[in-house]
């Protein structure tokens, strides 16, 4: 290494004081990169956007790319401030760099979910320095069905868990360094995490952390260590994230008063009127879901950190998993994305309980895990064959899909019975049945759910026709926003919807947006003088079809399933 590199060489070994890899480490690290790339990163153009996120986050980053307008997030051409804008930037800067098209629009959230599990490596290996425990927790993080399933969706949680993840990260290794620059690095790096996260998904960013550090601090006898650094970190957040904060509110002076009540007061305090709103208990079930398919070691994980809930790493992990989760359970508004950040903390207790097993010889919770498993898989096949042998799910043109389902559950049994058979020498095959079922089910899925679930493909179908209109209609936000990605024309007006749109319509400046059931036929007068129409209509109840019934019957016609295409021509003078 060069002279001019030493200074990078020193930082680097007092944030990260740890050994080089082993040889079977790094052939451990190149297993888990080869299982990301086959199970994360080639399936992301193998099937449509789902509605609403998807579509919603694909379009308002493209519309960045299409308006150069990076401060304020738009949706359609309309004010939509329910989230800040990072995960924006990160999902626009991936279209950008890989086109506007499928992997482009998911590769963030791809790549957020990859640089957690490096995260899960490299703090299983500061905590413990143990290339096995490090390899499981990366694996266990990595194959957790939640964060699985998020890695090649498109939204904003993966991207907030990452942030959160890396703050937490940089606390640890804050509080573990052995040197002064070590803590300082570790205090920035925990301040630019916290930064970025305020910028992705709001203050929770900030919130978590401190709901760690402060109790785990003061039961350490180091509260004085947190007033001396913490202030660095608070300085580098602001730094991050303050120029953006000012240029919004400098664009949209509303910003802030509506993303702060409506989004965080609102949502964990509104009672029963909250959006998303479920009960207290609502995250228990769902974090054994989330888990899957782990699911069966999650018990005796926790009975474990908690009889070893005096040593200090198993009380920092544990105070990273079950605050959060605590906060999230008393917010009366809750979706199951929210407890990502839980996950891996969690990952690594159970990493650690796994290894512990396989050095005792102790199969047995490993062994029936296998068997959950299997059951649930062979349950789930049984009842695809029962469900189309009665009522058809997939038509006879869907062979390939439903060929796809069946390879999805046998592949998961038969790892699962892998894990049965040899549980000490094979524990952790269930991992790529999990991989299976991410990189194949959202492609395996029958047409009527592809069709009311990814309006772009059929609209795809059409685009050569629809890019030619010059005024674009729909009545469902899913469908509109689908068709306005496909385009790359934001402005397409909403026919009797209004939706999560409900701020920014209000605003008398889109009132030209809004298409009412009685203002409908003077619209598509208007709009057939100037040009061609393409119309994208969802008909899936009594009103929906009272408002295809107003539409003009001399225009081009497609249908599939429940989603209807309609080109008008130009009106003749």
């Amino acid at each position: 290494m060069t002279s001019e590199n030493k200074p990078l060489r020193h930082a680097v070994r007092h944030l990260l004081p740890i050994k080089p890899p082993t040889a079977i480490e790094r052939l451990a690290i190149a297993a888990l990169v080869v299982a990301f790339v086959l199970f994360y990163l080639l399936p992301l153009a193998s099937h449509g956007l789902w509605i609403p996120d998807e579509t919603r986050y694909g379009q308002i980053s493209q519309e960045m790319l299409l308006s150069g307008n990076w401060v304020a997030p738009h949706f359609m051409g309309i004010r939509y401030f329910e989230k800040p804008i990072a995960g924006y930037w990160m999902i626009a800067i991936g279209q950008a760099i890989f086109g506007e098209n499928l992997f482009g629009v998911r590769i963030a959230s791809a790549l957020g979910t990859g640089a957690s599990i490096c995260l899960a490596y490299l703090l299983a290996r500061r905590l413990w320095n143990n290339p096995r425990i490090s390899a499981a927790a990366a694996l266990l993080f990595m194959s957790f069905g939640l964060i699985a399933g998020q890695a090649g969706y498109a939204n904003l949680d993966p991207q907030f868990t990452l942030w959160v993840n890396l703050s937490l990260v940089a606390l640890w290794f804050a509080l573990d360094s052995k040197t002064v620059r070590g803590r300082l690095l570790a205090w920035a790096l925990l301040g630019a995490a916290c930064g970025m996260g305020l910028m992705t998904k709001g203050f929770l960013a900030l919130l978590l952390p401190v709901l760690i550090a402060l109790p785990y601090m003061i039961w350490q006898r180091r509260f004085a260590e947190l007033l001396r650094y913490g202030p660095l970190a608070v300085l580098v957040a602001a730094a991050v994230s303050l120029p953006w904060v000012l240029a919004v509110h400098y664009r949209e002076p509303d910003f802030w008063r509506f993303f702060f009540w409506h989004e965080h007061i609102r949502r964990f305090a509104a009672g029963e009127d909250a959006q998303h709103a479920r009960p207290w208990w609502f995250y228990l079930p769902l974090l054994f879901a989330s888990c899957l398919p782990w699911a069966l070691l999650l018990p005796s994980t926790l009975i474990r950190t908690w009889r070893a809930k005096r040593e200090g790493k198993t009380a920092f992990l544990a105070l990273w998993f079950l605050l959060p989760l605590i906060f999230f359970s008393l917010s009366s508004g809750k979706l199951p994305t929210y407890i990502m950040p839980c996950l891996l903390p969690l990952a690594l207790l159970m990493a650690h309980t796994v290894i512990d097993w396989l050095d005792h010889h102790d199969s047995r919770i490993l062994r029936l895990n296998g068997v959950l498993n299997t059951v649930l898989a062979g349950v789930a096949l049984v009842a695809l064959l029962y469900l189309q042998a009665t009522r058809e799910i997939y038509e006879n043109t869907e062979m390939f899909s439903l060929s796809l389902a069946y390879i999805v559950l046998i592949g998961w049994i038969i790892a699962n019975a892998v894990q049965i058979l040899r549980p000490l020498q094979l524990w952790a095959t269930p991992a790529l049945g999990i991989g299976l079922l991410i990189a194949l089910l959202p492609a395996a899925m029958p047409a009527r759910i592809v069709n009311s679930k990814m309006p772009d493909q059929f609209i795809a179908e059409h685009q050569q026709a629809l890019s030619q209109t010059r005024s674009l209609l729909s009545n469902d936000l899913g469908a509109a926003s689908a068709l306005a990605w496909r385009l790359g024309r934001p402005q397409v007006d909403l026919f009797n919807t209004v939706g999560e749109l409900k701020y920014g319509l209000e605003d008398p400046a889109m009132a030209s947006r809004q298409v009412s059931l009685d203002s409908v036929g003077q619209w598509m007068t208007e709009a057939r003088k100037k040009g061609s129409v393409g119309v994208v209509m969802r008909v899936n109840s009594t009103q929906e079809e009272q408002e295809l019934e107003l539409l003009p019957i001399d225009g081009q016609h497609y249908q599939r399933g429940n989603l209807e295409i309609f080109i008008f021509a130009q009106s003749q003078p």
